[in-house]
């Protein structure tokens, strides 16, 4: 099991306010009317391994990591309760399928329709600071997550994240962002190609083709230059919109006859590759959105993304530097060893939904480079939304993740 680090700052004195990291805060605890510091976990081990779905009844199954930090339900009909100190999986008529202890969990994820669960497990997780996620059948985002108050953290940060929005801090973080998915998307290209250059001649030269007008986007995207993000949006997303033509012809290059894909589609796909990159974007949407969560920030105020009712702007802003190195390479891994994909319904089957969902959870409990040290991408997506919160308040320069190939 991975050991993990608390970075909290304790007082000198019973009567002197505690002293928070640098780039960090306290929260103001809802419940006591104290100030907490917020706890970063940091996952200092090697990769996780050992992926397991579990087949509990009849339609019933989890898929968790190795760790056991994040499990996936899904089964009609069946409910989540709390069992002791134990997450408990029924089925209708009670009897208990499966059981695992709250305190490995970080996060439960609901992936089906027709479950319940109980206000007792709802009110345990919130109190141990354990994200629940609801995700809708088939579509490629969830549709409520349930966390505790107590999570949020100092109003100091989210003070700064609205304000931000009128300055030169906007823009810099949405070109920081374009900036770091474009080359993401270009380090991906390469990781698929390098294998192709004698293999298939003709597919890695129009990849190096592909790989040179990312290249040029976003040199274009550093040299956009305003006063805020309102004045250069439409630059910006135009320089996004080509780069994403660029890469998803170099996918479906990389895809060539494997499976049918014509192109990048979201909601609502029917094709087996957009089904399985949608449904892998809602497992990582939801870790984005707990990160922002517990950094203290506002998922509702983005900067790259327009502001709308219910659209969570900042988690699809601070999503976009990990979709390549999270989701797509596992999808394009899939189709390149030519694993089954089932499509029912216009919707993947089961058995696949339990096969993207294992192999994304995996790739979040692997370990990556990251500032001269080696973090689980779970705990790198969460140290990059602090950096956030940190860059707002006028801490250092954003720099995104970036994909090692």
């Amino acid at each position: 099991m991975g050991a993990s680090v608390a970075v909290v700052a304790a007082p000198k004195a019973a009567d002197r306010k505690p002293v928070a990291p640098a780039g960090y805060g306290f929260q103001y605890n809802l419940f006591t009317g104290s100030e907490d510091p917020i706890v970063i976990e940091v996952d200092v081990a090697g990769p996780a391994t050992d992926e397991r779905r579990e087949r509990l009844d009849e339609g019933i199954e989890v898929v968790k990591s190795a760790e056991g930090s994040h499990v996936i339900v899904t089964g009609f009909g069946c409910w989540l309760g709390k069992k002791s100190e134990r997450l408990a999986v029924r089925r209708g008529d009670g009897k208990v399928l499966y059981e695992f202890a709250l305190l490995r969990l970080q996060e439960v994820i609901v992936g089906s329709r027709g479950i319940s669960m109980t206000a007792d497990l709802i009110d345990e997780l919130c109190q141990r600071g354990i994200r629940l996620s609801l995700l809708k059948y088939g579509d490629s985002q969830p549709y409520a997550m349930v966390s505790s108050p107590m999570l949020t953290a100092t109003v100091e940060t989210r003070r700064a994240q609205i304000a931000a929005y009128d300055d030169s801090r906007s823009l810099e973080l949405t070109k920081a962002i374009i900036e770091g998915k474009i080359r993401n998307q270009a380090k991906l290209l390469k990781y698929f190609g390098k294998h192709l250059s004698t293999a298939s001649p003709d597919v890695f030269r129009a990849l190096e083709g592909q790989v040179a007008r990312l290249g040029g986007e976003w040199r274009r995207c550093r040299g956009v230059a305003g006063a805020h993000i309102e004045e250069c949006r439409g630059t910006l997303m135009a320089i996004e919109g080509a780069a994403g033509r660029a890469y998803w012809q170099g996918v479906a290059a990389i895809i060539g006859d494997k499976v049918a894909f014509d192109g990048r589609e979201g909601r609502g796909a029917t094709d087996p590759v957009n089904s399985m990159l949608n449904y892998g974007y809602a497992i990582l949407y939801s870790q984005v959105w707990g990160a922002i969560l517990n950094a203290g920030l506002e998922p509702f105020a983005g900067f790259m993304h327009v502001d709308r009712p219910g659209k969570p702007s900042l988690v699809l802003d601070l999503i976009e530097e990990f979709r390549q190195a999270v989701v797509d390479r596992v999808v394009l891994a899939h189709v390149n060893t030519g694993e089954r994909i089932g499509i029912q319904d216009g919707l993947l089957d089961g058995e696949s939904r339990k096969r993207v969902a294992e192999k994304v959870l995996e790739r979040l409990t692997s370990s990556e480079r990251y500032h001269g040290g080696k973090y689980q991408m779970r705990s790198i997506i969460q140290m990059q939304a602090r950096r956030v919160a940190s860059f707002l308040r006028g801490g250092a320069p954003y720099r995104t993740y970036a994909f090692k190939w």
